[in-house]
């Protein structure tokens, strides 16, 4: 399936399943569809879930877990019925990853948490002599937490370049911008540099833009790497686009029919063979 396709079904299935479970963070899952469009539509090296060197994955920003879900159904790795029962009793599709769930490899959604998980996954593929590479998308807003830096700084003095981490710059949080509730000071790319990590930055709407960013990156031998992802929080929707609001608002039956229809108005059309 061509990135913009896949980004399409993952963005549809976001608005469907949330409007039918009465379930926020909708914003938030749509910013990251791209980029999770890149990773699952053939960047990700992986087959069955139980396959020891097949490539990791970690959700940082777990708030944003009906985007994977999406992802995991419309790659054909999970049951398109399962999504009928995302936040449902005894479901294994909570409002944050959970391992339970085939494809996903790591439980997450206590923020700032993800890339220690991610770096100590890269180092055990190091350890264990694995051709196997780990990915994590966090939040821009994540970087506000310490424990990312001392991530970082453990990253780079190990030298894992089969480690990528995927920043979702799209300039908010939960309570506002980023720029205002916690100004960094310098810019992102320079604080990256300044850890010791190889940097890029890239336009995180573009899935095959994304992709093509990730394979061209060394990821034997030198630091890690990160991808600085420009995106726009709730893209898609119009009326959802950088609005803090849609950080927790669920839909309606209303916004629910508007949303549907921007999407498929913007929808590429399938390829045909």
């Amino acid at each position: 399936m061509e990135g913009d396709r896949l980004a399409y079904e993952i963005r549809r299935t976001v608005v469907d399943e949330s409007m039918r479970a009465g379930v926020g963070h909708i914003g938030s899952a749509l910013s990251i569809a791209d980029l999770l469009a890149a990773l699952y539509g053939g960047v990700l090296r992986i087959g069955e879930a139980d396959e020891p060197e097949r490539d990791r994955f970690v959700l940082s920003k777990g708030h944003a877990a009906l985007g994977l879900y999406a992802a995991l159904a419309a790659t054909g790795r999970i049951d398109r019925e399962l999504l009928s029962t995302y936040c449902g009793e005894g479901s294994m599709l909570g409002a944050h990853p959970e391992h339970v769930l085939p494809g996903v490899d790591f439980s997450t959604g206590s923020l700032g948490q993800g890339l220690s998980i991610a770096a100590g996954a890269a180092l055990a593929a190091r350890r264990q002599g694995s051709p196997r590479r780990v990915f994590a998308l966090l939040s821009d807003a994540e970087t506000n937490e310490g424990s990312i830096w001392e991530a970082a700084m453990f990253a780079a003095h190990h030298g894992l370049a089969n480690l990528v981490a995927l920043i979702d710059v799209n300039g908010q949080q939960a309570l506002g911008y980023t720029r205002d509730v916690m100004d960094p000071g310098p810019p992102a790319a320079a604080r990256w540099a300044a850890f010791g990590w190889d940097v890029h930055e890239v336009d995180g709407t573009d899935p095959d833009a994304i992709a093509g960013a990730i394979e061209r990156l060394d990821l034997r031998d030198g630091p890690p790497h990160v991808l600085l992802a420009r995106t726009v929080f709730g893209r898609g929707v119009s009326f959802m686009e950088s609005r803090i609001e849609w950080h927790y608002l669920p839909l309606e039956a209303e916004t629910h029919r508007r949303a549907v229809e921007e999407l498929e108005a913007a929808c590429p059309p399938p390829v045909r063979s």
